[in-house]
């Protein structure tokens, strides 16, 4: 599959990418893509949820009623589960929520999400680009020239780049990633990828 290759003018440069099939012409495997997310996703959490149990409610130990003949459940203290501040039973504690996934199931999932994206028409190539200084509306010219202002952006650079990053920091649904930032729910979660050529080679260089 062919692209064309734009400059931040939005002009078209002449020249042509071939987007590898391999990579961006896979039949998507949408399980793959799920564990993916789903192990993304547990990552971001905290797990720093506790409740209190019986044990380390403080509390009066003494037996509040007698055994049998109330006519309720029995409670043998104040800290019982039964009674309004009382403990919980089996309540959340800290724990992590990371699960291993193997490197060739991540590499697939990326794969078919790329791959989404091609069949998609939403992947835009320009060339290699940058900043003279931190400029936001610099920026924000650039997703118009490219008519992708309206859209949600993924912009991939091959490097870590300080100006263009800053430039994109304060536009809403826009997210700037290098290369080793590259992952599943990134890509799905954006209207339009935008790579640059250098990119691109990098993806082929880590993807095949």
């Amino acid at each position: 599959m062919e692209v064309n290759v734009y400059n931040i003018k939005g002009e078209d440069t002449g020249r042509k990418v071939t987007l590898n099939e391999s990579i961006f012409g896979i039949e998507p495997n949408d399980h793959a893509i799920y564990l993916d997310v789903k192990q993304f996703m547990a990552n971001q959490r905290q797990g720093t949820h506790k409740s209190k149990e019986r044990s380390e409610i403080s509390g009066s130990t003494r037996k509040i009623g007698r055994q049998k003949g109330g006519g309720g459940a029995r409670r043998g203290d104040m800290n019982s589960p039964v009674l309004v501040g009382g403990a919980r039973v089996f309540g959340p504690k800290p724990r992590d929520y990371f699960f291993k996934l193997n490197k060739k199931v991540k590499t697939l999932a990326r794969k078919s999400a790329l791959s989404y994206k091609a069949q998609n028409d939403a992947i835009v190539v320009v060339e290699d680009f940058t900043f003279e200084a931190p400029k936001t509306k610099d920026f924000v010219a650039m997703t118009k020239n490219l008519k992708v202002s309206d859209k949600k952006l993924l912009v991939i650079l091959p490097e870590a780049n300080k100006n263009v990053y800053l430039s994109a920091r304060n536009i809403e649904g826009t997210n700037v990633q290098t290369i080793s930032g590259l992952n599943t729910y990134r890509v799905l979660n954006a209207g339009v990828v935008v790579l640059t050529e250098n990119s691109l080679k990098a993806i082929d260089n880590i993807l095949i």
